[in-house]
Protein backbone atom coordinates (compact mmCIF):
# COMPACT_ATOMS: atom_id res chain seq x y z
CA UNK A 1 0.00 0.00 0.00
CA UNK A 2 1.10 3.03 -0.66
CA UNK A 3 2.55 5.86 2.34
CA UNK A 4 -0.07 8.14 1.41
CA UNK A 5 -4.05 7.00 0.60
CA UNK A 6 -6.14 8.29 -2.02
CA UNK A 7 -9.35 8.19 -0.78
CA UNK A 8 -11.98 8.85 -3.62
CA UNK A 9 -15.55 10.84 -3.03
CA UNK A 10 -18.28 10.68 -4.86
CA UNK A 11 -19.98 13.95 -4.61
CA UNK A 12 -23.57 15.04 -5.68
CA UNK A 13 -23.93 18.52 -7.59
CA UNK A 14 -21.96 21.23 -6.11
CA UNK A 15 -22.44 22.45 -2.68
CA UNK A 16 -19.59 22.22 0.17
CA UNK A 17 -17.03 19.90 -1.60
CA UNK A 18 -14.39 22.69 -0.98
CA UNK A 19 -14.16 21.24 2.58
CA UNK A 20 -12.44 17.84 1.24
CA UNK A 21 -10.15 20.38 -0.75
CA UNK A 22 -9.50 21.72 3.01
CA UNK A 23 -9.08 18.32 4.36
CA UNK A 24 -6.72 16.88 2.00
CA UNK A 25 -4.26 19.84 2.55
CA UNK A 26 -4.80 19.51 6.13
CA UNK A 27 -3.94 15.41 6.34
CA UNK A 28 -1.36 15.57 3.63
CA UNK A 29 -3.70 12.24 1.39
CA UNK A 30 -5.41 12.53 -1.88
CA UNK A 31 -8.64 13.31 -1.73
CA UNK A 32 -9.99 13.45 -5.50
CA UNK A 33 -13.69 14.66 -5.69
CA UNK A 34 -15.67 13.20 -8.71
CA UNK A 35 -19.42 14.79 -9.49
CA UNK A 36 -22.90 13.33 -10.24
CA UNK A 37 -26.09 15.08 -11.11
CA UNK A 38 -29.44 14.92 -10.24
CA UNK A 39 -31.74 17.50 -8.56
CA UNK A 40 -30.54 19.10 -5.14
CA UNK A 41 -33.93 18.56 -3.61
CA UNK A 42 -34.31 16.87 -0.02
CA UNK A 43 -37.44 14.84 -0.69
CA UNK A 44 -37.38 11.20 -0.80
CA UNK A 45 -37.95 10.34 -4.70
CA UNK A 46 -35.14 12.50 -5.56
CA UNK A 47 -32.61 11.40 -2.89
CA UNK A 48 -33.63 7.69 -3.67
CA UNK A 49 -32.55 8.53 -7.88
CA UNK A 50 -29.77 10.51 -6.81
CA UNK A 51 -28.24 7.63 -5.39
CA UNK A 52 -29.14 4.64 -7.77
CA UNK A 53 -26.64 2.20 -8.97
CA UNK A 54 -26.27 3.89 -12.22
CA UNK A 55 -25.63 7.32 -10.95
CA UNK A 56 -23.24 5.71 -8.40
CA UNK A 57 -21.53 3.29 -11.11
CA UNK A 58 -21.13 6.37 -13.00
CA UNK A 59 -18.93 8.02 -10.07
CA UNK A 60 -17.25 5.21 -10.32
CA UNK A 61 -16.14 5.05 -13.44
CA UNK A 62 -14.75 8.87 -13.02
CA UNK A 63 -12.77 7.68 -9.95
CA UNK A 64 -11.38 4.39 -11.61
CA UNK A 65 -8.16 6.63 -12.93
CA UNK A 66 -7.49 7.75 -9.57
CA UNK A 67 -6.82 4.88 -8.15
CA UNK A 68 -7.88 4.99 -4.89
CA UNK A 69 -7.37 2.89 -1.86
CA UNK A 70 -10.89 3.35 -0.34
CA UNK A 71 -14.30 5.61 -2.44
CA UNK A 72 -17.09 6.78 -0.02
CA UNK A 73 -20.57 7.83 -1.38
CA UNK A 74 -20.74 11.74 0.44
CA UNK A 75 -24.04 11.95 0.33
CA UNK A 76 -25.89 11.18 3.86
CA UNK A 77 -29.86 11.80 2.36
CA UNK A 78 -29.03 9.61 -0.61
CA UNK A 79 -28.04 6.25 1.81
CA UNK A 80 -29.96 6.42 4.33
CA UNK A 81 -32.93 6.90 2.53
CA UNK A 82 -32.75 3.17 1.41
CA UNK A 83 -32.79 2.01 4.63
CA UNK A 84 -29.77 0.01 6.51
CA UNK A 85 -30.39 -3.22 4.17
CA UNK A 86 -30.63 -1.25 0.91
CA UNK A 87 -27.73 1.29 2.04
CA UNK A 88 -25.78 -1.94 2.34
CA UNK A 89 -26.70 -3.01 -0.72
CA UNK A 90 -25.87 0.68 -2.03
CA UNK A 91 -22.27 0.09 -1.08
CA UNK A 92 -21.46 -2.83 -2.24
CA UNK A 93 -22.56 -2.49 -5.58
CA UNK A 94 -20.17 0.97 -5.44
CA UNK A 95 -17.60 -1.32 -4.43
CA UNK A 96 -17.88 -3.94 -7.41
CA UNK A 97 -18.30 -1.32 -9.73
CA UNK A 98 -14.75 0.00 -8.80
CA UNK A 99 -12.77 -3.03 -8.87
CA UNK A 100 -13.66 -4.70 -5.00
CA UNK A 101 -12.13 -2.26 -3.34
CA UNK A 102 -13.26 -1.05 -0.21
CA UNK A 103 -16.38 1.17 0.06
CA UNK A 104 -19.38 3.52 2.03
CA UNK A 105 -21.59 6.15 2.27
CA UNK A 106 -21.47 9.15 4.59
CA UNK A 107 -24.47 7.35 6.49
CA UNK A 108 -22.48 4.60 7.72
CA UNK A 109 -19.59 6.54 8.33
CA UNK A 110 -21.46 8.13 11.02
CA UNK A 111 -22.35 4.46 12.82
CA UNK A 112 -18.34 3.89 12.42
CA UNK A 113 -17.63 7.00 13.61
CA UNK A 114 -20.14 6.97 16.80
CA UNK A 115 -18.42 3.37 17.73
CA UNK A 116 -15.01 4.69 17.30
CA UNK A 117 -16.14 7.12 20.39
CA UNK A 118 -17.92 4.77 22.37
CA UNK A 119 -21.48 6.53 22.01
CA UNK A 120 -24.67 5.46 21.71
CA UNK A 121 -27.22 8.21 22.72
CA UNK A 122 -26.95 11.25 19.70
CA UNK A 123 -28.74 14.80 19.21
CA UNK A 124 -29.16 14.67 15.66
CA UNK A 125 -29.36 18.95 14.08
CA UNK A 126 -30.31 17.96 10.87
CA UNK A 127 -31.42 20.86 7.30
CA UNK A 128 -34.06 18.45 5.69
CA UNK A 129 -37.12 18.35 6.06
CA UNK A 130 -38.50 16.50 9.13
CA UNK A 131 -40.15 13.44 7.09
CA UNK A 132 -36.59 13.18 5.62
CA UNK A 133 -34.68 13.47 8.66
CA UNK A 134 -36.74 11.16 10.49
CA UNK A 135 -35.16 8.30 7.77
CA UNK A 136 -31.68 9.07 9.42
CA UNK A 137 -33.52 8.48 12.78
CA UNK A 138 -34.71 5.05 12.14
CA UNK A 139 -31.42 4.00 10.12
CA UNK A 140 -29.16 5.21 13.42
CA UNK A 141 -31.66 3.22 15.36
CA UNK A 142 -30.87 0.46 13.06
CA UNK A 143 -27.42 0.60 14.44
CA UNK A 144 -28.30 0.48 17.99
CA UNK A 145 -28.47 4.18 18.33
CA UNK A 146 -30.39 6.47 20.49
CA UNK A 147 -31.18 9.20 19.11
CA UNK A 148 -32.80 11.44 22.11
CA UNK A 149 -33.37 14.28 20.46
CA UNK A 150 -33.72 15.88 16.52
CA UNK A 151 -34.74 18.15 14.26
CA UNK A 152 -35.18 18.68 10.56
CA UNK A 153 -34.67 22.90 9.83
CA UNK A 154 -36.86 22.12 6.60
CA UNK A 155 -34.58 23.76 3.88
CA UNK A 156 -35.72 22.37 0.69
CA UNK A 157 -32.55 22.00 -1.49
CA UNK A 158 -28.45 21.23 -1.23
CA UNK A 159 -27.58 25.15 -2.77
CA UNK A 160 -29.85 26.72 -0.15
CA UNK A 161 -27.65 24.44 2.59
CA UNK A 162 -24.02 24.71 0.56
CA UNK A 163 -24.64 28.96 1.36
CA UNK A 164 -25.15 28.99 4.99
CA UNK A 165 -22.74 30.82 7.56
CA UNK A 166 -20.82 29.57 10.15
CA UNK A 167 -23.26 31.53 12.46
CA UNK A 168 -25.33 29.66 10.62
CA UNK A 169 -24.36 26.54 11.33
CA UNK A 170 -23.37 27.52 15.24
CA UNK A 171 -26.37 28.33 15.51
CA UNK A 172 -28.36 25.42 13.99
CA UNK A 173 -26.26 22.88 16.00
CA UNK A 174 -26.79 24.56 19.00
CA UNK A 175 -30.57 25.09 19.36
CA UNK A 176 -31.18 21.40 17.92
CA UNK A 177 -28.70 19.58 20.72
CA UNK A 178 -30.17 17.46 23.78
CA UNK A 179 -28.82 17.55 27.35
CA UNK A 180 -28.84 13.83 27.41
CA UNK A 181 -26.73 13.64 23.90
CA UNK A 182 -23.23 12.04 23.79
CA UNK A 183 -22.56 13.74 20.63
CA UNK A 184 -24.06 15.88 18.00
CA UNK A 185 -24.88 14.76 14.45
CA UNK A 186 -24.45 17.42 11.54
CA UNK A 187 -25.32 15.19 8.93
CA UNK A 188 -25.47 16.92 5.28
CA UNK A 189 -22.60 16.88 3.10
CA UNK A 190 -23.97 20.34 1.17
CA UNK A 191 -23.35 22.30 4.89
CA UNK A 192 -19.55 23.80 5.27
CA UNK A 193 -18.28 22.43 8.84
CA UNK A 194 -14.39 21.23 8.59
CA UNK A 195 -13.07 24.66 8.58
CA UNK A 196 -14.99 25.31 12.08
CA UNK A 197 -15.15 21.95 13.63
CA UNK A 198 -13.35 23.11 16.90
CA UNK A 199 -15.76 26.03 17.50
CA UNK A 200 -18.80 23.96 16.54
CA UNK A 201 -17.66 21.45 19.73
CA UNK A 202 -16.76 24.27 22.22
CA UNK A 203 -20.11 26.34 21.28
CA UNK A 204 -22.27 23.02 22.47
CA UNK A 205 -19.71 21.74 24.76
CA UNK A 206 -20.02 18.13 23.78
CA UNK A 207 -18.28 16.14 20.32
CA UNK A 208 -19.93 17.16 17.22
CA UNK A 209 -19.91 14.78 13.70
CA UNK A 210 -20.62 16.54 10.77
CA UNK A 211 -21.07 14.83 7.27
CA UNK A 212 -17.93 15.91 5.80
CA UNK A 213 -15.54 15.32 8.51
CA UNK A 214 -16.94 11.38 9.08
CA UNK A 215 -16.78 11.38 5.46
CA UNK A 216 -13.01 11.36 5.35
CA UNK A 217 -12.36 10.13 8.40
CA UNK A 218 -14.51 6.59 6.83
CA UNK A 219 -12.06 6.58 4.07
CA UNK A 220 -9.15 6.56 5.78
CA UNK A 221 -10.31 4.10 7.68
CA UNK A 222 -11.18 1.89 4.92
CA UNK A 223 -7.58 2.16 3.84
CA UNK A 224 -6.18 1.68 6.67
CA UNK A 225 -4.98 4.87 8.16
CA UNK A 226 -5.28 6.90 11.49
CA UNK A 227 -4.73 10.11 11.01
CA UNK A 228 -4.53 12.49 14.46
CA UNK A 229 -5.30 15.86 13.59
CA UNK A 230 -7.71 17.67 16.28
CA UNK A 231 -8.28 20.10 14.03
CA UNK A 232 -10.91 18.24 12.35
CA UNK A 233 -12.63 17.64 15.99
CA UNK A 234 -12.84 15.14 18.36
CA UNK A 235 -13.19 12.30 16.25
CA UNK A 236 -9.19 13.04 14.79
CA UNK A 237 -7.80 12.89 17.99
CA UNK A 238 -4.89 10.69 18.50
CA UNK A 239 -6.20 7.98 20.52
CA UNK A 240 -9.09 7.46 18.64
CA UNK A 241 -9.45 3.92 17.40
CA UNK A 242 -10.79 3.19 14.51
CA UNK A 243 -9.24 0.10 13.58
CA UNK A 244 -6.67 0.93 11.31
CA UNK A 245 -3.14 -0.31 10.47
Amino acid sequence: MRESPTIGIIYPDHAAEEDYAFAEDLLGVRIPVVHIYGTDLHAVPELLELGSPGKLAAGAAKLTPEQPDAVVWACTSGSFVYGWDGARDQVDQLSAAIGGIPASSTSFAFVEALRALGATRVAVAASYPRDVSELFVEFLSAAEIDVVGFTGAGIETAAQVGILTSREVLDLAAANDHPDAQVLLVPDTAMHTLRFLRDLEAHVGKPVLTANQVTVWEGLRLAGYNLGRPELGTLFEEGVDHGAR
